[in-house]
């Protein structure tokens, strides 16, 4: 699972880079949705 995360982690920030140029008012959706995902990622193998 540590593996995957590491490697879409990346892929994501990329999008989310692009998106904030394209549209800067998604900056706080994009950082709040990145923060949930790898928050979710981080407890998901204490579960």
């Amino acid at each position: 699972m540590t593996m995957n995360i590491v490697l879409i982690q990346p892929l994501i920030a990329l999008i989310a880079g692009i998106l904030i140029l394209i549209a800067p008012r998604l900056l706080n959706y994009i950082v709040a949705i990145y923060l949930i995902m790898i928050g979710i990622a981080g407890l998901i193998p204490h579960a």
